[in-house]
C-alpha cells in the first residue's frame, strides 16, 4: 500500500517553506492521493490559495464560513473524511497551539477533530527551533501519538546554516509511503537516504579500549559503543560497505552487512584501522581509545602486598593523528572529541593538529550526551570552522544526521563550479 487513494488534508502555515507544499501537493496527486489543503491566515503571505487549489484540484479551505449563505467548513467531518493530515510546513506558531490545544482557526480546530494519524513537519529558522519551548511542544506534540518529520539541516532564510529547513517534498512523500506500506514509523527509517553512499567504504571506529595491567585488569573508560554503532547501522542503511573497528562492547549488530573486527586495546585498534584505511573513502573516529597505556603489564596477577602502587604509564600510539598524516585526497576524516572544558577551543585544536575534515564536540556538561546515554547533542565543525549545531536527540537520529550531513557535503563537492 501507498498513498494511492488515500485521502489527505495538507495544513499549509505562514513560512517561507510553505513554497514546497505546491511541490508536495504534485507529488500526492501523481501518486494517485486525494488532496484537500487548508491554509492558515498567515500561509496566504507566501504562496497563494489559487496556486494550491490548481495544484489539488479542490478549493483551498481557511475558515470556518465558506460565504455569505452561511455554509461552513465543517471541521469535524474533515477530520472524518481524511486518512492522514500532514501539517507543512508547521510554523512555530501552529505548533504552539497545537501542542496547547488553542483552537482559533480551521486548521487546528480540524487537528483537534481528526481522528487519523496526523503528521507534523516543523520548518523555521534554527533558534527558534533549538528553543527550549520549540523542542517542548514538538515534544509534547509527539506524545499525543502524532509523528513528526524532523526539520533538515541546510542554509536558512535568514542566512544562517543549522536545522529547520522543511523536510523535502520526496522525504515527506518516503514517509507517508512507509507509513501507509507498514503502519509504522520508526525514526531512522524516516531520513534514511538509501544507496546514497553506494558503493563507498565506510570505516568507523566504536567502544572503548582496555589497556592490560596484569591478566585480570585493565585501564578503560565509560564508552558503551552506542554511538559508534549507530553509525555504522546508518551508514549501512545508506548503502555503504561498513568496517567497524570495535573495542570490547555487549552490543550487537543489527545490519549483517556490517563487517565487524573486535579488538582490545589502542594499538589492536591501530593496526586494524590502519590496515582497512586505504580503501575506505569515509573515515568516522568514534572510539575512545585510551591516552595511556601501562608500559609494564604484568604476565601474573599482581597481588596486593603493599600499602601503595605504582603504575608507569606511556602513550598510545595517536590513531587520528597518525591518519590524518595518512590521508590521500578525496578521503574524509572525522574525529570525536569528548570534552569537559574550553570544549570549542579543545575541539579546534585537535581539528588542525590531526589534519581532520570534521570534528564532532561532545560536552560532558550538556545533561543527556556522552557515555551511557541513548541520547547525544553535538556540534559539528568543518575545517574552515564553519559550525553545525545538533539539538538533544536518539543517537540513531544522530548518526543520521551525520549521515545527511556528510551526504550533503559530497553532494556539494560533485557540484561543478558556475
Amino acid at each position: 500500500m501507498s498513498v494511492a487513494g488515500k485521502r489527505i488534508l495538507l495544513g499549509v502555515t505562514g513560512s517561507i517553506s510553505a513554497y514546497k507544499s505546491a511541490l508536495l501537493i504534485r507529488l500526492l496527486i501523481k501518486a494517485g492521493a486525494d488532496v484537500q489543503v487548508i491554509m492558515t491566515e498567515s500561509a496566504k503571505a507566501f504562496i497563494t490559495p489559487l496556486t494550491l487549489a490548481t495544484l489539488s484540484k479542490r478549493p483551498v479551505l481557511s475558515t470556518f464560513v465558506a460565504d455569505d449563505s452561511g455554509r461552513w467548513n465543517n471541521h469535524v467531518d474533515l477530520g472524518l473524511w481524511a486518512d492522514a493530515l500532514i501539517v507543512a510546513p508547521a510554523s512555530a506558531h501552529t505548533l504552539a497551539r497545537c501542542a496547547t490545544g488553542l483552537c482559533d482557526d480551521l486548521l487546528s480546530a480540524v487537528y483537534l477533530s481528526a481522528r487519523c494519524p496526523v503528521f507534523f513537519a516543523p520548518a523555521m529558522d534554527v533558534d527558534m527551533y533549538q528553543h527550549p519551548s520549540t523542542v517542548e511542544n514538538l515534544r509534547r506534540i509527539k506524545s499525543f501519538g502524532n509523528y513528526i518529520i524532523q526539520a533538515e539541516h541546510g542554509e536558512l532564510a535568514s542566512g544562517l546554516i543549522g536545522e529547520g529547513r522543511l523536510a523535502e517534498p520526496d522525504t515527506i512523500m518516503n514517509v507517508l509511503n512507509l507509513f501507509f506500506k507498514k503502519n509504522v514509523m520508526p525514526e531512522t527509517e524516516i531520513r534514511s537516504r538509501k544507496d546514497t553512499f553506494a558503493g563507498k567504504q565506510v570505516l568507523i571506529t566504536a567502544g572503548p579500549t582496555q589497556e592490560p595491567i596484569d591478566p585480570v585488569r585493565y585501564i578503560s573508560n565509560h564508552s558503551t559503543g552506542k554511538m559508534g554503532y549507530a553509525i555504522a547501522n546508518a551508514f549501512a542503511k545508506a548503502g555503504a560497505s561498513v568496517t567497524l573497528v570495535s573495542g570490547p562492547t555487549a552490543l550487537q549488530l543489527p545490519d549483517p552487512s556490517i563487517e565487524r573486527i573486535d579488538v582490545r586495546s589502542a594499538q589492536e585498534m591501530f593496526n586494524a584501522t590502519e590496515r582497512a584505511f586505504p580503501d575506505a573513502d569515509v573515515v568516522i573516529l568514534n572510539a575512545a581509545v585510551a591516552d595511556y597505556t601501562p608500559a609494564h603489564p604484568a604476565d601474573q596477577k599482581i597481588k596486593k602486598n603493599e600499602s601503595t602502587f605504582a603504575l608507569e604509564l606511556v602513550k598510545t600510539i595517536d590513531i587520528a593523528a597518525t591518519l590524518g598524516r595518512q590521508k590521500r585526497a578525496g578521503q574524509l576524516l572525522m574525529g570525536f572529541a569528548l570534552e569537559t572544558n574550553n570544549e570549542r577551543d579543545n575541539a579546534l585544536k585537535k581539528l588542525h593538529q590531526k589534519n581532520l575534515d570534521w570534528i564532532v564536540l561532545n560536552s560532558l556538561r550538556d545533561a543527556g550526551a556522552g557515555f551511557g546515554h541513548d541520547t547525544n547533542k553535538i556540534t559539528v565543525i568543518d575545517r574552515k570552522e564553519k559550525t553545525y549545531e545538533f539539538t538533544l536527540k536518539s543517537k540513531e537520529e544522530v548518526a543520521q544526521d551525520l549521515v545527511n550531513l556528510i551526504a550533503d557535503t559530497l553532494e556539494f563537492e560533485k557540484k561543478p563550479s558556475l
